[in-house]
C-alpha cells in the first residue's frame, strides 16, 4: 500500500463531490492527507492542480492531480483493485455508469432547481425530482437492481457513492424549502436504500452533521434571495462552490450531485 503522504485530497467540507472521494478512499482502506479549500478564495494549489475548472475535489497521487469526482472514483477503483467499487461484468459496469450519468445529468439539476426557485417554478422542479425518483424506484424494485441491498450488491459500490453522497441534502432541502421530496410511501425502495446507506460506518464518518448542513443551506438560501432581490438571478460559480460540492456551477446542484466536480 502507498504511504499516507502519497495521497492528498483537496476538498471542501460541505461539498458532496468531495464526500464521494472521501468515502471511496475509506471503503478502500486508503490513508490520505486532506486539505480544506476555500472555494471562494481559490488557493494557488487548487489553481495549479485544476486550472481548467478551478474547483474541488482534486486527488493528488504522488503529486499527480486527478480531477472530477467520478473520474477520481474510477481512478481509485482501477489503481487499488481490492474492495472493488464497480462490478466485474462489462454490462453491469455499463449499467452503473449510465445511472451515475443520470444522477449527474437529471436528478441533481432537478434538485438544484428546487433550491434555487420559488412559486410555480419550484412546484415544477419538485415534480421533476419526483419523476426522476420514480425511475430509480422502478429500477430498484423491478429493474437492474432488483433484490439488491445496495446498487453495488451486498456492499456499497460506485453508484451508491454517486447517488448517496448528495442524497442526504434532500432532507436538508425539505426542511429549508418546506417541500416534500422523498416520501417513504411513494418511494419506499429508494427511501430504504438511502436510510441503509446513511447507517454505514464509513458514511457516518464522511457526512457532516445534519444541523451543520442545515445551517449552511439556510445561509446559502438567504444569500440567493439577497442576490435575487438585487436583480441577480443566478448564484456566481464561486458562491455556488462555497455553497457546496461538486465546487461547481450552481449552489443546489453542487450540494446534491451536480453537473460536475
Amino acid at each position: 500500500m502507498d504511504q499516507p503522504s502519497s495521497l492528498k485530497l483537496l476538498g471542501s467540507w460541505a461539498d458532496s463531490h468531495t464526500h464521494r472521494v472521501q468515502l471511496a478512499l475509506k471503503l478502500k482502506s486508503l490513508e490520505f492527507d486532506y486539505q480544506e479549500e476555500d472555494v471562494v478564495n481559490i488557493s494557488p494549489a487548487l489553481l495549479l492542480h485544476n486550472p481548467v475548472y478551478k474547483k474541488v475535489p482534486v486527488l493528488l497521487h504522488k503529486g499527480r492531480p486527478v480531477v472530477e469526482s467520478v473520474v477520481i472514483l474510477q481512478y481509485i477503483d482501477e489503481t487499488w483493485t481490492g474492495n472493488p467499487l464497480m462490478p466485474a461484468d462489462p454490462f453491469e459496469r455499463a449499467v452503473a455508469r449510465f445511472w451515475c450519468h443520470f444522477a449527474e445529468d437529471k436528478l441533481a439539476p432537478a434538485v438544484g432547481a428546487v433550491f434555487s426557485s420559488s412559486g410555480e417554478g419550484q412546484k415544477a422542479a419538485v415534480d421533476q425530482v419526483h419523476q426522476n425518483l420514480k425511475l430509480l424506484e422502478c429500477e430498484i424494485r423491478d429493474g437492474a437492481f432488483e433484490g439488491r441491498r445496495f446498487f453495488g450488491g451486498d456492499k456499497i459500490g460506485m453508484l451508491d457513492i454517486v447517488l448517496g453522497c448528495g442524497s442526504y441534502w434532500l432532507s436538508v432541502f425539505e426542511e429549508v424549502m418546506e417541500v416534500k421530496l422523498v416520501d417513504p410511501e411513494s418511494f419506499p425502495a429508494f427511501h430504504a436504500w438511502l436510510r441503509d446507506f446513511e447507517e454505514q460506518n464509513e458514511v457516518k464518518e464522511t457526512i457532516p452533521a445534519i444541523d451543520k448542513l442545515l445551517e449552511y443551506a439556510r445561509g446559502v438560501r438567504q444569500m440567493m434571495l439577497t442576490l435575487s432581490s438585487s436583480t441577480i438571478t443566478s448564484v456566481p460559480a464561486t458562491a455556488a462552490a462555497a455553497a457546496t460540492t461538486t465546487g461547481n456551477d450552481d449552489v443546489a446542484v453542487d450540494a446534491i450531485d451536480g453537473s460536475s466536480g
